[in-house]
């Protein structure tokens, strides 16, 4: 099934390759920096819980649901992070981008962008996906302005969505980008990457 089989996405920033669990021991490293997994809105893994992480999105990957990819800093040759096509629905030709979280010092700059656009890339012109959707808590501020940023609009919020580890509720904001939209989508990516900063 193509929705699938293992990738690599080469930019110039990033590369977004197949996860492996050879990749642990530096994505427990990368995820250190900003100290990510201590903001409890997000579900971002801790140096110790990485392998277990890895082994649940490789397992999803086996189900068919999920595809998760390292991305990996171009400049240094590390991870700077993770993120998947999850919730995947060949029928309905939807798919989620999700499960991303990017080490604290390539946050603000590219590296976002650019593997969106990679992902968005895919999605709509390989996949001929009707819809892609990104999804986080209502209360991270952060992960919602990046999304916005990218083009995708908000369809609503699934109130009470979620119980999060330390007992409190989430509120998911659900947001999407549909394929009449992608043109323009991928044109301000684009220009994202280029305009002079």
């Amino acid at each position: 099934m193509p929705w699938i089989e293992p990738l690599t996405f080469t930019g110039n920033t990033v590369s977004l390759v197949p996860l492996e669990r050879d990749h642990t021991p530096a994505l427990a490293e990368a995820v250190r920096d900003g100290e990510l997994w201590r903001l409890w809105y997000t579900s971002v893994p801790s140096p110790e819980t990485m392998p277990a992480e890895v082994a649940r999105r490789l397992s999803l990957h086996t189900s068919g649901s999920m595809l998760p990819f390292t991305v990996i800093d171009q400049t240094t040759g590390e991870p700077a992070g993770m993120t998947t096509y999850m919730n995947i629905d060949h029928v309905h030709r939807r798919v989620e981008i999700g499960s991303t979280w990017y080490r604290k010092s390539v946050q603000r700059g590219p590296v976002n962008t650019e593997a969106k656009l990679m992902l968005l890339t895919h999605a709509f012109e390989k996949l001929a996906c009707i819809a892609v959707e990104f999804r986080t808590h209502t209360l991270n501020h952060q992960s919602r302005r990046a999304i916005e940023r990218l083009g995708a609009k908000l369809d609503g919020i699934l109130r009470s969505h979620q119980r999060l580890p330390n007992g409190t509720l989430r509120d998911t904001c659900v947001y999407s980008i549909t394929e009449p939209e992608w043109p323009a989508v991928q044109a301000n990516l684009e220009w994202q990457l280029v305009k002079p900063r």
